[in-house]
C-alpha cells in the first residue's frame, strides 16, 4: 500500500453552499450537520401528509364499501333497475362520487361475507395508522424520535458484521507478483532525448540520425542527445555528486525547446549536469571527482523516486563531481588536464554505495580531464569530436599504480582532450 497509494490524503473543503431557505452562504461543519437534520425533518413531514392523504382517501373508499354492505338488497336493486345508479347510491345512502363509483366498480366476489371482514380489518388498521400520523405531524419531539430510530436502523444496516456494512478488502502480504508494473501501462516507443548545455530538456519522437539539425534557445548549445524508449529511466549525474531519476515518458515534447530540467527536478541552479544516460540495472558505474578521487558504484544505488535525488559522491568546495562512465573491462583510464594518462587495475577501485572514494591520479595544481574503463586485451578505444574510432593496445608504458602522476598521453588523442561518449547510446 506505501508503494502503490498515498495512504493518507488531505484536501480542503469549502462549504459554500445553499441552506434549507435557497440562500447561498459557508457553513460549518456543525451547521451544515444541522441543516441535514432539518431536511430529514422536512422529508418526514412531507411523507407524513402524502401518506395520511392517501389514507383518506382510502378510508372514503372503504366506508363506501360497508354502507354498501349493511344495504346489499337495496344496492342490487338500484343497480339493476336505475337508469342513473350512481346519482341513485349517492342520494339514497349519502355517499360521495368517489364512493359511489367505487360501489358501481365493485366485482361480485367481493360480496362474499369474507371480503367484508377483511375490509372491516383494514379500516380499523387504517384508521389507527391515520391517527399516528395526525399526533406525529403535532409533535416535533415525536419527529425527533422518528429520524432517531431511522439513523439507528441505518447504522445497523452498516455495521461491520452485516452484508452492505462488511470490509471489502482485507490486509495481506502482497508479492512481487501482485504489484502492477508501472511500464506495462506505458507504450514503448524509441526517443531521443536532448538536453542543452543551460539544461532545458525534452523528447522528440523516434531515433534520429545526428543531433546536427537540432535547434536551442539564443545563447543556448548542444548537451548532451541520447537514444532512448519511453519505458526507459533515465539517470542524470551533476556536479554535486547527487544523482536523479527521470522516467523518458514523462519528459516534454520535442515541439519546441522544452522545459527546465530544474523544475523536473531539485537541482541547484549553481550546479551542472555532468552525465545522462539510461539506466541499466545490471550495470556499475565508476564516478570520479575533478581531484580524482572516486570509487565503482553499482547503478542500481542512483535510482531515487525523490525530486531532491540521491547524494552519491561526496565533494567539498571547490571540488567537484567530474566524471561517471560504465565499469567495462579489467583497467581504468584516468586523464589529467596536464596531459598525463594513467592507467591501471581496476580492482585497485573500492566499490561502495556512496561516499568519498580513493585517489585515482596524482594531479598537483591540475585535475582531471576525464576517464574510461577498458579491457586490457581488447585496448583502450576512444572516439573523437568527428565521430572517428581509435584503438591504444600498446599502454604498458602507461600502466602503473593508482594515485600515481601517469605520464603524457601517447600521440593519437583527441585534441581536446577528453575520451569521447562513455555511453554506447549518445550521438
Amino acid at each position: 500500500m506505501f508503494k502503490q497509494t498515498d495512504l493518507e490524503t488531505r484536501f480542503s473543503l469549502n462549504m459554500n453552499v445553499l441552506d434549507n431557505t435557497g440562500v447561498p452562504r459557508v457553513m460549518g461543519l456543525r451547521d451544515v450537520l444541522g441543516q441535514w437534520l432539518d431536511h430529514r425533518n422536512d422529508v418526514l413531514v412531507r411523507k407524513s401528509k402524502f401518506r395520511l392523504a392517501k389514507i383518506e382517501a382510502r378510508l372514503e373508499v372503504l366506508d363506501g364499501y360497508l354502507i354498501a354492505y349493511l344495504h346489499i338488497d337495496e344496492v342490487i336493486r338500484i343497480i339493476r333497475e336505475e337508469d342513473e345508479p350512481r346519482d341513485e347510491l349517492m342520494t339514497a345512502f349519502d355517499l360521495t362520487q368517489v364512493q359511489a363509483e367505487a360501489i358501481l366498480n365493485m366485482r361480485l366476489r367481493a360480496l362474499r361475507k369474507l371480503e367484508e371482514t377483511a375490509i372491516r380489518a383494514e379500516h380499523a388498521e387504517l384508521v389507527g395508522e391515520r391517527k399516528a400520523l395526525k399526533r406525529l405531524l403535532k409533535s416535533p419531539k415525536e419527529q425527533k424520535a422518528v429520524i432517531a430510530a431511522e439513523l439507528r436502523a441505518l447504522k445497523k444496516t452498516y455495521q461491520s458484521d452485516k452484508v452492505l456494512g462488511a470490509r471489502r478488502t482485507d490486509f495481506a502480504e502482497v508479492t512481487d507478483e501482485d504489484l502492477p508494473d508501472p511500464e506495462a501501462f506505458i507504450e514503448k516507443e524509441p526517443v531521443t532525448v536532448v538536453c542543452s548545455q543551460k539544461g532545458w530538456i525534452r523528447a522528440m519522437k523516434g531515433h534520429i540520425e545526428t543531433g546536427a539539425g537540432l535547434t536551442y534557445k539564443d545563447g543556448d548549445s548542444a548537451g548532451f542527445v541520447l537514444h532512448a524508449m519511453t519505458t526507459d529511466r533515465l539517470i542524470l549525474f551533476v556536479s554535486n555528486g547527487r544523482a536523479y531519476t527521470l522516467d523518458a515518458s514523462k519528459l516534454p515534447g520535442g515541439r519546441g525547446h522544452g522545459d527546465p530540467v530544474r523544475l523536473l527536478l531539485d537541482i541547484e541552479p549553481a550546479e551542472e549536469i555532468v552525465e545522462i544516460f539510461v539506466h541499466d540495472p545490471a550495470r556499475k558505474l565508476l564516478v570520479a571527482s575533478r581531484i580524482a578521487n572516486g570509487f565503482i558504484v553499482p547503478e542500481t544505488e542512483l535510482v531515487s523516486t525523490r525530486k531532491a535525488g540521491k547524494q552519491i559522491l561526496n565533494v567539498r568546495a571547490p571540488d567537484e563531481a567530474a566524471a561517471c562512465v560504465p565499469v567495462i573491462g579489467d583497467h581504468v583510464a584516468v586523464l589529467g588536464e596536464n596531459r598525463k594518462l594513467l592507467c591501471f587495475a581496476l580492482a585497485d577501485i573500492p566499490e561502495m554505495p556512496r561516499g568519498k572514494g580513493v585517489r585515482l591520479q596524482r594531479h598537483g595544481d591540475g585535475h582531471l580531464a576525464d576517464i574510461r574503463c577498458y579491457a586490457a586485451r581488447e585496448g583502450l578505444k576512444l572516439t573523437d569530436k568527428a565521430g572517428r574510432e581509435r584503438v591504444f593496445t600498446e599502454l604498458d608504458d602507461w600502466v602503473g599504480l593508482r594515485a600515481q602522476a601517469g605520464r603524457i598521453r601517447p600521440k593519437g588523442f583527441p585534441t581536446d582532450g577528453l575520451m569521447g561518449p562513455a555511453f554506447a547510446n549518445r550521438l
